[in-house]
């Protein structure tokens, strides 16, 4: 299956050397770049994660955050946090910002201000591969769903079943409905696809997708100096439109 997204493409290696030149001509060698620190969970294969090799927090996520770091000639500085925990630790200003892949939303706009949408996704419906529900529709009330909790996710699901199961990330989620514990997952279609493949696991998506998300990067409530910034990163790096195949 093809996911589009949004990936921002480094300068040529000549524009970079340019830019470092004027860099360095204008603040002196070796000055300490400013830090930007962006947080995510670290548990959302395959946009944040920790590599089993290497233990460094990787995926497309950080990559954005690197490369915006570089665009705005800052140093990145990636940490994680519980999904649940980002917006509270934004508002008490444990880093800059959040690029985890965070739905835009009326709501959460009450409490963050979020920049352009860096790309575009969707949720969808995994059940066993054993399992007869091929679509929403042969959910009922009591289909044991499990779902991410306080996301966008969690209120969809509430519309297909009284019955949850609530995690506090979506692999896990995954890994359990190959277990058999939950009957289906409601989670981002890239994210259940690349989980199932690295997993191994005996699991797979069906129907349509139930939304359509813009993700955006989320910065606290007010600073529109920083939002501003972000955005003219966005659109002055290079900014690349690949597709990417995901399992």
């Amino acid at each position: 299956m093809l996911g589009t997204a949004l990936i921002i493409a480094g300068c040529s290696s000549q524009e970079g050397q340019e830019q470092q030149t004027q860099e360095t001509a204008g603040s002196g060698e070796g000055e300490a770049k400013e830090t930007f620190s962006f947080a995510c969970s670290g548990a959302y294969y395959p946009f944040s994660y920790y590599d089993e090799q290497t233990n460094e927090l990787v995926g497309f996520d950080v990559e954005i955050g690197k490369a915006l770091a570089e665009a705005m000639g800052m140093e990145p500085k990636p940490v994680t946090a519980p999904w649940q925990s980002l917006i509270s630790g934004l508002q008490a200003d444990k880093y800059d910002a959040i690029i985890g892949s965070m739905t835009i939303t009326e709501e959460r706009k009450q409490n963050v201000d979020f920049t352009d949408p860096y790309y575009v996704s969707g949720p969808k419906l995994f059940v066993r591969n054993d399992s007869n529900i091929s679509s929403v529709d042969d959910l009922t009330k009591d289909t044991k769903i499990g779902v991410l909790m306080q996301s966008v996710y969690e209120k969809l699901a509430k519309q297909y079943s009284d019955n949850l199961k609530f995690y506090d990330s979506d692999v896990t989620a995954l890994h359990d409905l190959d277990l058999g514990r939950v009957d289906a997952v409601i989670t981002d279609q890239n994210v259940g696809m690349a989980s199932a493949k690295k997993g191994g696991w005996d699991i797979k998506a069906v129907g349509d997708l139930l939304m359509t998300e813009n993700i955006g990067i989320a910065v606290k409530k007010g600073n529109e100096d920083l939002v501003a910034k972000i955005n003219q990163a966005l659109k002055t790096s290079r900014l690349t439109v690949l597709t990417r195949r995901f399992p």
